[in-house]
């Protein structure tokens, strides 16, 4: 697996870096057959560091992991026992998710863009004091995305993984787009447009 560590203003050693590398390796060992990469970051807040792993486990699974502590180590390990944490919950899933990608139809190819709401104007003399302004919005991130042929509890098994708050896929019963999201209340949403029929 490669494995790539850096640090945000903070400088690593090396017997960090190995210990990151080595500890990942024992966790894609013992849930993953041949992990593809991974990309750790260290970064410093205040009085506190922190750790974000991101692991691509499988053709189209991503799993990530946050963690902050007083020193960069225990910032580590809470970001990799949050990564165990999901993969011991799903791993027979995963494990068979891995195996049967090969069999599996091609994900479409889509764009994800992350827009910046542009700022209200404030009018003079207006008793809201509010003008609408332009709803234009300014692409300030676009990066390759997939959407990916899935069961509506594989969908779910994915986002959870990954920690996305919503995750579009192609349901693999009806062939029509879904998307399943974390409702603010902590439960899961789906919108099924097929379902309306």
């Amino acid at each position: 697996m490669q494995i790539t560590v850096s640090g945000k203003q903070v400088d690593l050693s090396d017997a960090l870096q190995t210990r990151v590398a080595q500890q990942l390796d024992t966790i894609a060992a013992k849930y993953f057959d041949h992990a593809l990469e991974a990309h750790v970051t260290f970064s410093r807040a205040r009085s506190f560091f922190t750790c974000d792993i991101n692991v691509h486990a499988a053709r189209g699974l991503t799993l990530r992991g946050e963690g902050e502590a007083a020193d960069a180590n225990s910032a580590f390990d809470d970001a990799a026992e949050h990564i165990a944490k999901r993969l011991r919950r799903y791993r027979r899933r995963v494990n068979e998710h891995a195996r049967d990608a090969a069999n599996r139809e091609r994900p479409e190819a889509a764009r994800q863009y992350v827009l910046r709401q542009e700022e209200e104007e404030h009018g003079p003399g207006d008793a809201g004091g509010t003008v609408q302004a332009a709803t234009y919005a300014t692409v300030i991130a676009e990066v390759p995305a997939e959407i990916s042929v899935l069961t509506v509890s594989d969908a779910v098994m994915r986002m959870d993984l990954a920690d996305q708050p919503v995750m579009m896929f192609r349901n693999s019963a009806t062939g029509v787009l879904n998307v399943v999201y974390r409702r603010s209340d902590g439960n899961i949403g789906w919108i099924d447009p097929a379902g309306s029929n």
